[in-house]
Formats: structure tokens, C-alpha cells, sequence
């Protein structure tokens, strides 16, 4: 399978990149055009590199004694208190004396 030659507009395009890298000099077209057309050509040739290979997940079995020590651990916590449980009231403060 291969990939098709660069279009004279992509070439085109990088050339123009390529001038304005080079600080925009005249005359240097056919080397910006040669330099531009090899690089694509060679970003179209090089090979894609091959996807990595997914890491099986664990089976339902193998996780869940995990999980089951996880949520053992859970159960010595204190629980939150529920929304309607009133707080302590704050100790009132001393008044600051003048002097």
C-alpha cells in the first residue's frame, strides 16, 4: 500500500515556510521547492508505527477480592452525619474590657 505523492499545493505550502524560515531571500524558489518536495516525500514514505497492544483487564474474580478488602477497610470509618443533625453551639465569648 502506498501513499500518493505530495500535491503541488502541499508543496507549495511548505515551500513558503520554508522562505519564510530562510528570512524571505529572491531567487531561491527551485531550492525551497526541492527542499519542500523531498521532505514530503519522505514523511509520505516513512512507515506509521504499529499500535500498541491493550493490556487485558482483569477478570470479575481476580479484582474482587480487592475490592471486598477496600470496602472492609471503609466500614471502621465514622460514618457523616445526617443533614438534619444540629452542630453544637459555639461557647459564648468574652467581652474585651476597655482600660
Amino acid at each position: 500500500m502506498s501513499t500518493p505523492a505530495p500535491t503541488d499545493a502541499q508543496i507549495a505550502e511548505a515551500a513558503y515556510f520554508l522562505w519564510l524560515e530562510d528570512g524571505c531571500p529572491d531567487g531561491k524558489d527551485a531550492a525551497h521547492w526541492a527542499a519542500a518536495s523531498t521532505a514530503l516525500s519522505l514523511t509520505a514514505e516513512a512507515p506509521k508505527p504499529k499500535p500498541k497492544p491493550k493490556k487485558a483487564k482483569p477478570a470479575a474474580g481476580k479484582g474482587a477480592p480487592a475490592k471486598a478488602a477496600a470496602k472492609a477497610g471503609a466500614a471502621g470509618k465514622p460514618k457523616a452525619k445526617a443533614a438534619g443533625a444540629e452542630k453544637p453551639k459555639a461557647k459564648p465569648r468574652k467581652a474585651k474590657t476597655e482600660e
